[in-house]
Order: structure tokens, then sequence, then C-alpha cells
């Protein structure tokens, strides 16, 4: 497998890490939004949201809470986000599960996405459609 996080994890390739257990590491982002943005990610390998089991998620889950406070503190941070895109069309670039905790600033001009509202019987409609998902 070519997947440059399991080199991370493997010791293949540098890193600058914050964190590390048997099911997680973390590490700063190699191009930050603000100094101390910290990747979080499983050590097995798992291509995004919809294919981590569900132990290393809840591991990936706690230790992004956990970094969080560590972050925000060490930054001296206005805010934080904790984001993660998943498959190509949301924004993921490396195709291994991970968890992006940004520290934000008062005016940092970062923005997260444009809101809209719902048209007419759209959100009954997708409800439906989530629930018969489940």
């Amino acid at each position: 497998m070519d997947c440059i996080f399991c080199k991370i994890v493997a010791g293949e390739l540098p890193s600058h890490k914050v964190y590390e257990n048997e099911r997680v590491l973390a590490f700063l982002d190699i191009h930050p939004v603000h100094p101390g943005h910290t990747l979080v990610i499983p050590k097995v390998h798992a291509r995004n949201l919809l294919e981590i089991a569900a132990e290393d998620w809840a591991a990936v889950a706690e230790a992004a809470r956990m970094l969080a406070i560590a972050v925000e503190k060490a930054t001296d941070a206005d805010g934080m986000n904790i984001m993660m895109n998943n498959r190509a069309h949301a924004g993921q670039v490396v195709d291994h599960a991970h968890v992006h905790v940004i520290p934000r600033f008062k005016g940092d001009g970062l923005r997260q996405w444009s809101p809209r509202s719902y048209k007419e019987n759209e959100a009954a409609e997708i409800e439906a459609k989530i629930r018969e998902a489940l």
C-alpha cells in the first residue's frame, strides 16, 4: 500500500508526533491552517469515516477531544474546529481517515461553508430518507 499516513505510522516517514497510543497517532499537519493544526489518525488503515472500525473511531474521537484541549491551551486559541473530510468531493486529500484539530483565532478569516435554507417539504423528505437508510 502506498499510503503516506501508513508510512508515518510505520516510521518510514518523519512527522512531528504530538500523541500516540495503541490505536491512534496524532501529528502536526505539514500544511497547517494555523500553527498547532494537528491530524489524528487511526493506526490501522481505513480510507475514511465510512470504513473505519467502531473501536478505532472511538479512539480517534477521544484523542481529538483530548488534543483539542491541549492545542487550544498551547496556542492560546480563541476557538477550535474539529473537522473530517470524507472522500475527494468533500475535500479529502489523503485516503486514510483523519480528523483535523484546528486552532482558530478571532478575525482569522477562515470560513466553513455557506448555509442555506430548506425548500418547502425538503427537510421532511430527507429526514425520511435518512431514517430509512439507518
